[in-house]
């Protein structure tokens, strides 16, 4: 049997290489995940390889922020001015709220805590995994990548990060929404604007209810690349370990441990 092939017959395996990208599980401060998704919910699952659940998390936060006026709030309270962010609140709206951001960083921790629990039973287990994968479309394979030029072309555009260390389906889905904050929030115009001269135009020309969304695009989009990004390094040189131990290294050897 070829121990190099995924076939389902280990319990656990700690990654799986497809052509849309390498999803794998390591060990993970439970807090900062939690962190992540009070920042904004569904960060926190993105993280985890928790797509489908991120993805709903996420865009449940923007339609109901934005209904419920949360950023409007935000925004006058950063200018002290607590009585119109209390009336800029879409009550309605914010009760809906409140339960699913609290249910996100509780369960973002949780399945953190879980997922610990399963990557030192997988590891343990140490079961061969694919680390090659080609398609009509796409191809991936583990290699090692420049953890700075993940956090360098994350912070050009929210998603290039992703990108490079071949994540396809996050990647598009922060490009599309990085795409529509941009546009609703008219920054770009904005920065068109700020290199004419027009720094009244520019300021008057800002959504910043939309605005508001950028500093948690832009750093998760950031950490992500750059975790995800040390994270297969760190995969690919197991990975190379085990196949050089596995066809190269003589059965009888071993390396003697030094009494203390």
């Amino acid at each position: 049997m070829d121990n190099y092939k995924n076939d389902n017959t280990a319990r656990r395996y700690i990654a799986h290489v497809s052509i849309f990208g390498t999803t794998q599980i390591h060990l993970r401060n439970p807090y900062i995940i939690a962190w992540w998704s009070a920042a904004f919910p569904g960060f926190g699952h993105l993280l985890l390889s928790k797509y489908l659940r991120g993805f709903v998390l996420f865009i449940w936060e923007v339609v109901i922020n934005l209904q419920s006026n949360i950023n409007v709030a935000m925004i006058h309270s950063f200018q002290g001015d607590i009585d119109m962010a209390k009336e800029s609140l879409n009550t309605r709206w914010l009760l809906i709220y409140i339960p699913v951001y609290i249910f996100a960083i509780w369960d973002s921790y949780r399945t953190t805590v879980d997922l610990k629990k399963i990557y030192i039973l997988a590891e343990r287990e140490s079961h061969a995994f694919n680390s090659y994968s080609m398609g009509s479309m796409e191809i991936n394979y583990l290699d090692k990548r420049n953890p700075v030029m993940s956090i360098l072309w994350s912070l050009c555009m929210p998603g290039l990060g992703q990108l490079y260390t071949h994540r396809i389906i996050v990647a598009f889905f922060i490009v599309t929404w990085t795409v529509v904050f941009f546009y609703y929030s008219h920054l770009l115009e904005a920065i068109s604007l700020l290199f004419l001269g027009g720094i009244q135009k520019a300021t008057k020309v800002l959504n910043s209810e939309w605005l508001l969304f950028f500093p948690s695009l832009y750093g998760f989009a950031t950490y992500d690349a750059y975790i995800n990004t040390v994270e297969n390094n760190k995969l690919a040189e197991k990975e190379q370990k085990n196949f050089l131990e596995k066809n190269y290294q003589h059965p009888d050897f071993y390396i003697k441990k030094e009494k203390r």
